[in-house]
Parts: C-alpha cells; structure tokens; sequence
C-alpha cells in the first residue's frame, strides 16, 4: 500500500519549480492557473523572490501547494501514472492538507489556491505581530512536552501545536508562555528548545478568528468525491465524506497536527510506501515514526522519472 504525502509552511525556498516548469508543460500549466485563480504573479515571485515576501503566510500556503501539485501533474500527464489506483491514502502536513485534497480531486486547482490564499490571509491576521510565538522542542516526548505547555501557560495559551515525529514536537501560544516553555523544556531535558520564525502562533486557540473565517470561506465550496481517503491532520484517521473533511479543516486552524498517530496509521493500515511531493520535509519525519516503511521524496524532474520507474 502506498500514501501520498504533502508537506506545510516552511518547505518554501525562492527558485521552487523552475526547474520543473522550464521542463515540462504540465508543471508550467499548474502555476499559470494558480496565477490567474490568485490574480497574483505568484509563480514569478516563487521563482525570483525577494524571499520575505515569498515566506509571507499569505503567498507561502499556496506556492507551497502549487509546487506539490505541479510535481504531481507531471508524474501524472508524463509518466501516466494516476493517484486513483496508485495511492491508497493522501495525507499532507498543515496547509498541506488542502494540497491532499486537492491532489486526490476534492477540490480543484484554483479552488485551492484561493482558499490557501485567504487562509493565509485570516492565519496571519488573527494576532498581532508579537503577542504569539512557535517554538520547537528536539529530544522531548509528547507526554513531558505535554507536561510542559500545561505548567508553562500560567493562565495563557500555551499548546501543543504539532506533534510531528518522536522526539519533535512544536509549540504555540502567547509569546510570554511560549518562552516560558523554552526554558522549562530544557530544564526537563529537551535537547534543544528554540523559537521558530513564524509570523503568528499556528494551531492554537489565539487562531480562532482564522477558523471562523475559513469556516465561511468553506460554506460554499463544493468537496468532490476523493479519489483516495484522507488521513485527517484533527483525528489522524482516514476521511472521505464531504461534511466532515469540511468540519475538519475549520478545526484544523486552531488544533493540533497529529502527523506522528497519522504516519503510524497508515503504517498499521499496511501502507509501506510514503512518497512526498514537492519537497523533502514530511518524508524525513516518516523515517523517524515508521522506519521499516520505504519513503521517497520527489522535487526534480529526475526524482518523477526515478519514481515513474519504481511505480
């Protein structure tokens, strides 16, 4: 058996899909869609920058998914090699759950990019820049990560925000309460315990103006049926009935990522494959929880020709 798999905000690098595009029309096709659904050059700005505007929330979401989705197009109109029939689950990391999605036909392109669009618009709106804070834990479990957020928070918000691999885990909250984590967390063994550069405290409760704007963004969208079940980031279990993805995506916003119980699900499903498109993040991080499984990350028209091969 095989996933699927699409990584989050954070795998964005200035130059992402040149190459691709400048190799194949189905690639170029894809960004020329996202540009015009967005009104936005924004494939220009993925392949020329200037970098902080490409790490923007709001143009971050949907270059990311562009990317993922252009490596699949090509693997798909090049190599002939269909997700219906090939994967037996999607799932993505964060935003990268729109992307399974999408990849899987629940939405259609441009659909996508728009609302990736407004969620990152809504995301980096919900608080004011300096009031919430991520950091990462190394080296910590989640029960004495758990453990930590709890006594750290002191009245504030303080959360788990991604559980991602054994010993990973990422935190978010009130800035206070966050760096209060940091040093606890190191007082309780963390190997390291540092802030990330995010512009906002992603999957917690401060975003709760996020979630219910992308609740109405999502009232009218229509979800088509899947052509893979979708591993749910909220519940870290297969999906495929309209009503709840469009529930769980309005409660992703504020909740925990659970990739780690989504990758040893699969794993126990009988999923032995784990292939990541568009960037080498999510696949790494498959290797720490479910090691006897294969994983394989494709960027480059040469990683699509290698697994064309292999598939």
């Amino acid at each position: 058996m095989r996933a699927f798999i699409f990584p989050g905000q954070g795998s964005q690098v200035v130059g992402m899909g040149r190459d691709l595009a400048d190799a194949s029309a189905a690639a170029r096709e894809v960004f020329e869609e996202v540009d015009e659904a967005l009104g936005q050059n924004l494939s220009k700005l993925m392949r020329e920058g200037p970098e902080d505007e490409l790490t923007l929330t709001e143009n971050a979401q949907p270059a990311i998914m562009a990317n993922a989705i252009a490596v699949l197009r090509v693997l798909e109109k090049e190599a002939g090699i269909a997700l219906a029939g090939t994967a037996d689950f999607v799932a993505g990391h964060s935003l990268g759950e729109y992307t399974a999605l999408c990849a899987a036909g629940g939405f259609d392109l441009a659909t996508t990019a728009k609302l990736l669009k407004r969620r990152g618009q809504a995301m980096q709106a919900a608080v004011p820049v300096g009031e919430g804070a991520m950091a990462v834990f190394l080296g910590l479990d989640f029960d004495a990560a758990e453990a930590v957020v709890e006594e750290a928070a002191e009245g504030d918000v303080c959360v788990i925000a991604n559980d991602n691999a054994p010993g990973q885990i990422v935190i978010s909250g009130h800035s206070a309460a966050v760096e209060r984590a940091c040093d606890l967390g190191k007082e309780r063994g963390a190997r390291r315990a540092m802030p990330l550069a995010v512009s906002a405290p992603f999957h917690c409760p401060l975003m709760k103006p996020a979630a219910d704007a992308m609740n109405e963004a999502l009232e009218t969208v229509e979800i088509h049926p899947l052509a893979a079940m979708l591993y749910a980031n909220v519940t870290a279990s297969p999906v495929g009935e309209h009503e709840a993805i469009r529930g769980l995506l309005v409660e992703q916003v504020t909740a925990m990522v659970r990739w780690r119980e989504s990758i040893e699900e699969m794993a126990k499903q009988g999923v032995t494959h784990f292939i990541e498109f568009g960037g080498k993040v999510v696949a790494p991080m498959v290797k720490r929880i479910a090691p006897e499984a294969d994983q394989t990350s494709v960027v480059s028209m040469d990683d699509v020709e290698a697994l064309a091969k292999i598939l």
